[in-house]
């Protein structure tokens, strides 16, 4: 593989744990967490039992209890949005810019509570702590598949509000999230209204409009292709990791942008002895970093998750109801909007700047920042967030 591929192969899958500037690194070692609830009925209905999600926190808890802001991640992320677990691992938590003493996320301020999700899509990360289709239902002593039952972004706020209230805490000073967590940080301010005073959304949007409910049919398909995926009945047997591979890879690319792909890497070749012309396998540098990247990616994460992850963001519409415009009336908090300019995921253009002007016209608070501008697309939504820090901090200061 050429020097091109090098240097871009160690890069981790977008929307995936983000290195930041050590500089910035949180001061400490963050420890991972379990909250753990006996069972869980869902907006649909359905019991999950034996509830168990893992969730980390930055600062303290004063003794009001009245100091809190919640973050909720993003599609492939997880609690991880600051500080490291040991000295030595190479890389702080994806928001690690703006999460610590003095930083936007004042963390001599605030106590900041982070959560994995409900069906977080990688139960094999050591460090991720979740129930989903790969945990054991408890009724049957075998992983649960897809007799799991479906879940919404209403689901994770609420698993999310059940740790809350083990904590004591009866409200909270903002819910922020990028992306997927930018549809819980909008969900928590409609379905626990007395509770949140205000949201930050990052990247993402008031409901999953059609172009993208396509877009996630088409990250599903390559699982559903895979023989070995065997409708979700695969635990003990072959896993569909090709199928989740280049899922994941579609992810990585529809996350990111051209801008970026010229940069990093043009037309150049993977191997510089072999003309990508000459035969089939031979691939150019970014075909290759799209292998390596998601392959990496696909070692701790699950197809069922996946998948389960894809149809809640597919069926989100704020309030989890049918109507967007029903869902945003209960929309009280003061709202952030902060867009990544080149957004091929949430596209501002259809996505933020409307919510703003929705908001507008039915007299919300409602502030834009439009401080994120790069070359990575969705991506700079996190890797970027820092930009938008003076926003943030002025708008918790109000």
């Amino acid at each position: 593989m050429s020097r091109w591929a090098g240097r871009f192969g160690a890069a981790v899958l977008a929307l995936g744990l983000l290195a930041t500037s050590p500089a910035l690194a949180l001061d400490g070692i963050v420890e991972k967490k379990l909250f753990e609830m006996p069972s869980y009925t869902t907006t649909g209905g359905g019991t999950i039992k034996n509830v168990r999600i893992g969730w980390e926190s930055y600062g303290k808890l004063n003794d009001a209890k009245d100091n809190v802001i919640l973050l909720a991640h993003f599609f492939s992320g997880s609690s991880h949005a600051a500080g490291k677990y040991k000295a030595e691992d190479a890389a702080p938590g994806y928001w690690d810019s703006i999460v610590g003493p003095g930083k936007p996320l004042d963390t001599d301020k605030y106590f900041i509570i982070s959560s994995d999700t409900l069906v977080n899509l990688s139960p094999k990360d050591p460090t991720v702590i979740t129930t989903g289709p790969a945990s054991v239902n408890p009724d049957t002593g075998k992983p649960y598949g897809l007799t799991f039952p479906v879940v919404t972004i209403r689901d994770f706020v609420n698993v999310q509000k059940s740790l809350l209230d083990s904590l004591g805490v009866t409200g909270v000073q903002a819910v922020m999230g990028g992306s997927m967590g930018s549809l819980q940080a909008l969900e928590w301010g409609v379905a626990y209204p007395e509770m949140v005073k205000r949201v930050i959304a990052v990247i993402g949007g008031a409901e999953a409009d059609p172009f993208l409910i396509g877009w996630l049919n088409l990250w599903a398909a390559p699982i559903k292709l895979d023989p070995n995926w065997n409708n979700g009945d695969y635990y003990g047997k072959t896993e569909p990791k090709a199928g989740l591979t280049e899922a994941l890879k579609l992810v990585t690319l529809h996350a990111r942008h051209w801008k970026w792909a010229d940069a990093a890497f043009g037309r150049k070749w993977a191997d510089e002895s072999k003309d990508p012309r000459a035969a089939l396998g031979n691939q150019y540098a970014i075909e290759a970093w799209l292998d390596k990247a998601a392959a990496g990616r696909a070692a701790v994460s699950d197809a069922n998750h996946f998948l389960y992850l894809v149809k809640a963001s597919q069926t989100f519409v704020i309030g989890n109801g049918a109507s967007l415009e029903e869902g945003l009336a209960k929309l009280k908090a003061p709202t952030l909007l902060i867009p990544s300019a080149d957004d091929l995921v949430f596209a501002p253009d259809r996505n933020m700047r409307p919510l703003k002007e929705r908001l507008e016209k039915q007299g919300n608070a409602v502030e834009y920042s439009e401080a994120i501008t790069s070359t990575l697309g969705h991506l700079d939504g996190v890797v970027n967030i820092a930009k938008a820090g003076d926003s943030i901090a002025k708008f918790l200061a109000k």
